[in-house]
C-alpha cells in the first residue's frame, strides 16, 4: 500500500477545551508532573496539547505535544495539519498511523469539544459537547516522533481518534471522537504491539448519558478567541453570522454567576 493511502482522515474532533486544574488533571489520569497549565477554552489544529503517555514500568507521563500528527517517514512536518483525527475503524491498517496504534499510544485529556451543525441562515452553528458535570475524560489518541533531517531537530505530535456519533452528537456530526472511561484508560496505555483486537474493541461510541451538548456562540470561530465566555450557552436566535460562520468575531454575551461556577 502506498503511503499516501494513509491520509485519510475525519474533520471531526477540530476543536476541543481543558480547564481542570493540575493538581485535579494529575489526580485522574495519574502522572507526577505538575507544569504551569493555564485553562485553555479554545484548542485548535497545530497547537500544543496536553497528552498522557506511559513511560517506562508502566508509569504515566504528561507530555506536550503539536496537535496534528506527523508520520516518522514524512518528508516535512507539514503533513500534521491534515492529520489531526484517525478514523479508529481504519487506525490499525493506515500507514500514518499503524506503528503508533501499535506502540504509541496515549490520553487527551479535555473538559469538552466543540462540533458544528449547519444553520438555517446558511452558517455553521458551534455546539460544545461536554459532560454534565463539566468533569474532564480523556480522547483515546496516538503520539509520534519525528526529525527533521537537515536539522535535527524532533517534533513530537498527536492525532485524536474517532469513531461513529452517538444519540448525542448524530444529530450534529455522524463522527465523534473515541472517549475512554478509567477501565479503558488502562488498557490503552498497557504497552503490547500485539493486542490490535483488544485495542480496536475500545474504539466505540461513548454511552448517550455520558455527554451533553447545547449551541454556544460563534465567536469561536475564531481560534484567537480563548476564554470562558465561550463556554456559555446561548439562544440560536442570538448566534447568528454571516457566511459559513467561520471567522465570525462576534463577542459572546458577559456569562452569569451561576454558569461560571458550574463550570469552573
Amino acid at each position: 500500500m502506498e503511503r499516501g493511502s494513509g491520509l485519510a482522515f475525519s474533520a471531526m474532533c477540530g476543536r476541543f477545551i481543558l480547564t481542570t486544574p493540575i493538581e485535579a488533571l494529575a489526580e485522574i489520569f495519574g502522572f507526577s508532573e505538575r507544569p504551569n497549565l493555564a485553562p485553555r477554552h479554545n484548542i485548535a489544529p497545530t497547537q500544543l496539547v496536553a497528552a498522557v503517555r506511559s513511560g517506562e514500568e508502566g508509569a504515566r507521563h504528561l507530555a506536550v505535544l503539536r496537535w496534528g500528527l506527523v508520520p516518522f517517514w514524512a518528508k516535512d512536518s507539514s503533513i500534521g495539519a491534515r492529520m489531526i483525527n484517525a478514523r479508529g475503524e481504519s487506525v490499525a491498517e493506515k500507514p500514518a498511523f499503524r506503528a503508533a496504534f501499535r506502540h504509541r499510544r496515549c490520553l487527551i485529556p479535555a473538559n469538552g469539544f466543540y462540533e458544528w451543525k449547519k444553520a438555517p441562515d446558511g452558517g455553521k452553528q458551534p455546539y460544545l459537547i461536554r459532560r454534565p458535570s463539566g468533569e474532564p475524560f480523556a480522547f483515546a489518541g496516538l503520539w509520534e516522533s519525528w526529525e527533521d533531517k537537515e536539522s535535527g531537530e524532533v517534533l513530537e505530535s498527536c492525532s485524536i481518534i474517532t469513531t461513529d456519533a452517538n444519540a448525542i452528537l448524530e444529530p450534529i456530526h455522524h463522527r465523534m471522537p473515541v472517549i475512554l472511561d478509567e477501565a479503558g484508560r488502562a488498557e490503552w496505555l498497557t504497552p503490547g504491539s500485539e493486542r490490535g483486537r483488544e485495542l480496536q474493541a475500545l474504539l466505540k461510541p461513548a454511552p448517550d448519558d455520558l455527554l451533553e451538548s447545547y449551541p454556544v456562540s460563534r465567536a469561536v470561530n475564531k481560534v484567537a478567541n480563548d476564554s470562558p465566555e465561550l463556554l456559555e450557552p446561548v439562544s440560536l436566535t442570538d448566534s447568528k453570522g454571516g457566511g459559513d460562520g467561520q471567522g465570525d468575531e462576534k463577542a459572546p454575551s458577559k456569562p452569569s454567576k451561576k454558569t461560571q461556577g458550574e463550570l469552573f
